[in-house]
């Protein structure tokens, strides 16, 4: 269990070292403070992490991996490390992703309806 708040601290870590590098600190401290609410075991806030998880994986990291393989190959420079990297960020910030759906677990009803 410890283990998945480290990946997903690492991702949002992650996230906010790219924000300081351009400047956003606003989201840079959002970013370093949203695993502190996986603390709080609510299965409605883990969702909330997991998209925002989502949301910086297809909405920052794609689009900088698109802009930034762009730019190389613009300037005729070799790109492919650069899309192995990026890929890499990609698929570390989608397996965190996926590590928050089992942090809370569901409560055990014997006289439940539905199971």
């Amino acid at each position: 269990m410890w283990w998945r708040l480290v990946f997903i601290t690492l991702a949002y870590i992650l996230l906010a070292a790219h924000f300081i590098r351009y400047g956003q600190i606003n989201l840079a401290v959002l970013c370093t403070m949203l695993p502190l609410l996986a603390l709080l075991k609510n299965n409605l806030i883990n969702r909330i992490l997991q998209l925002g998880l989502l949301a910086g994986t297809f909405g920052v990291w794609g689009v900088v991996t698109f802009q930034y393989i762009d730019l190389r190959i613009s300037m005729q420079q070799d790109w492919y490390l650069l899309a192995v990297i990026m890929g890499s960020v990609i698929g570390f910030s989608l397996f965190s992703s996926y590590c928050i759906n089992g942090l809370v677990k569901p409560p055990k009803h014997k006289n439940c309806l539905f199971r």
